[in-house]
This record gives structure tokens, C-alpha cells and sequence, in this order.
């Protein structure tokens, strides 16, 4: 269901109370990226404290946000507009840890 084929993380901060229609719509206007099933697409914002992650399956679109009680999320600074994240990366990027950092690593010892 919510596991993507792709998953992208757009570099650029969002305005957190940005829907699906505004995220869909950037994603194909400002990231000239055509949305498909199977991809997913990780939004953060300026403070990098929330994502949200937008993702479309064959019956419908997912639009998930999550929060830190603490600390920001890991984000990349310079680079593409996009990034390819595995799905190990992103659950180190969720769990607030550096991903970028932590190839190899077992995230079960960690939290």
C-alpha cells in the first residue's frame, strides 16, 4: 500500500498546509516530474521540524505528514531539486537521524 517503487525528496521547503491538489501540482509544474503509481514524493518545510509524503497507488493518493518531538529532520542542501531516496535511507530520514551518514548501519539499534 504505502510502500513506494521510488521515493523522492524534494530539496526546496513547502507550506506545510499544502494539500495533495498544490503537491501534485508542484510536483509536475516546478519538479517537471510526471506523478505515477508506484512513486512518492517527501515534502518538508522550512524549519525541516514536518514532512509530509504524497504518494499515488491505482485508487487514490496518499497524504501522510509526521512531526519530531525533537530536533529537525535531516535534509539535503545542495544538489538536484530532487533526491532518490532507498527505502533504508528513509527510514533513518524519518526517525531523525542522518541519513546521509548512516549507510550500512541497523536503524533497529538506534531507536
Amino acid at each position: 500500500m504505502l510502500k513506494p517503487e521510488q521515493l523522492f525528496l524534494v530539496r526546496h521547503p513547502v507550506d506545510m498546509r499544502c494539500g495533495i491538489d498544490v503537491l501534485t501540482m508542484y510536483v509536475q509544474n516546478s519538479l517537471s516530474m510526471p506523478w505515477h503509481d508506484g512513486a512518492a514524493f517527501l515534502f518538508t518545510n522550512k524549519n525541516r521540524t514536518r514532512i509530509k509524503l504524497l504518494r499515488w497507488d491505482r485508487h487514490g493518493v496518499w497524504l501522510c505528514a509526521r512531526r519530531l518531538h525533537r530536533g529537525r529532520f535531516i535534509w539535503p542542501r545542495d544538489g538536484d531539486s530532487t533526491w532518490s531516496l532507498t527505502p533504508e535511507q528513509f527510514d533513518w530520514l524519518v526517525s531523525g537521524i542522518d541519513w546521509q551518514k548512516m549507510s550500512g548501519h541497523d536503524l533497529t539499534k538506534w531507536t
